[in-house]
């Protein structure tokens, strides 16, 4: 059964009474040399266990079956787990969790179904959950040798983007913090069905051992941040002591202290600047 060709695919949404949710951001994957080109760029192999976010009609997750020792592939719909008992009936490598990956505790997960494997992410994400999800992925400390996603290019972009430039915004320099971020290779709208209205993008992320920067507090730094870019266009001292509610005087000489300048837009500093800076106004609050 060859998965991305459309008669196929209009084959078994008719026959599993099968509609795609534009809510749920489904378009599935129709160019068959998109998930071997995503999975040889994970590097997973059968030392491999992979869990995988949304497998749609399984497209991906055969392709990491024939790779990985174990694919548990979680998904959120209730529509599929019988269409994907067809199409994934030939892997007996591959474990279907019916539940939303936002919401379920995916260290216990991994725990039970990965013992002895190395692990890692590897999916095509609903756009959607994009930021939510790989903030989750992160932020739980899972323990991940890396995570490899396809989402909206423009959010892999701004993922990946540097703190310290233009294009970086309070998730860049969380991703940042967490892990090293890569886009590998874009993908066209025509490579899924139905075709999105906007370009996909490969992210790959490889996560630090230790973070790059040592903040008293990760809770009072990340608070600094976001209160930085919650008025963008505002200077860094404005924005911040609003954010924070302490006196502009206060974050100016704070941002002095740590080589800001003074009209300092949110996205120039760096992300051990913020660090110093969270310390000096929060400590370890």
């Amino acid at each position: 059964m060859e998965l991305t060709d459309i008669s196929t695919i209009r084959y078994l949404c008719e026959k599993y009474g099968f509609s795609l949710s534009k809510g749920l951001g489904q378009n599935f994957i129709v160019n068959p040399g998109i998930c071997p080109k995503i999975v040889q760029a994970s590097g997973i192999d059968e030392t491999y266990g992979a869990l995988e976010i949304g497998p749609g009609i399984g497209v991906l997750t055969k392709e990491l079956a024939l790779r990985a020792r174990k694919v548990v592939a979680v998904e959120l719909d209730n529509r599929l787990p019988a269409l994907l008992a067809e199409t994934l009936a030939g892997f007996s490598n591959v474990k279907l969790v019916q539940g939303d990956a936002l919401q379920l505790d995916l260290a216990s997960l991994i725990k039970q179904e990965f013992a002895g494997m190395k692990v890692a992410v590897c999916a095509n994400l609903p756009y959607y959950i994009t930021s939510p999800l790989v903030m989750k992925l992160l932020e739980d400390r899972l323990p991940l040798e890396h995570i490899t996603v396809m989402v909206q290019r423009e959010a892999a972009q701004r993922l990946a983007a540097l703190p310290g430039t233009r294009e970086a915004g309070a998730v860049s320099y969380a991703v940042h913090y967490y892990a090293s971020p890569q886009v590998l290779f874009s993908v066209q709208p025509g490579s899924f069905y139905p075709p999105p209205k906007v370009t996909s993008a490969v992210l790959r992320l490889g996560l630090h051992e230790t973070p790059p920067v040592t903040p008293q507090s990760e809770k009072a730094m990340f608070r600094t941040i976001r209160a930085a870019f919650s008025q963008r266009r505002k200077t860094a001292a404005n924005s911040i002591s609003a954010g924070l509610g302490l006196p502009k005087a206060e974050v100016s000489a704070a941002l002095q202290a740590v080589g800001a300048p003074p009209a300092a837009r949110p996205e120039q500093l760096g992300l051990e600047q913020y660090a110093a800076l969270s310390d000096i106004l929060l400590g370890t609050a």
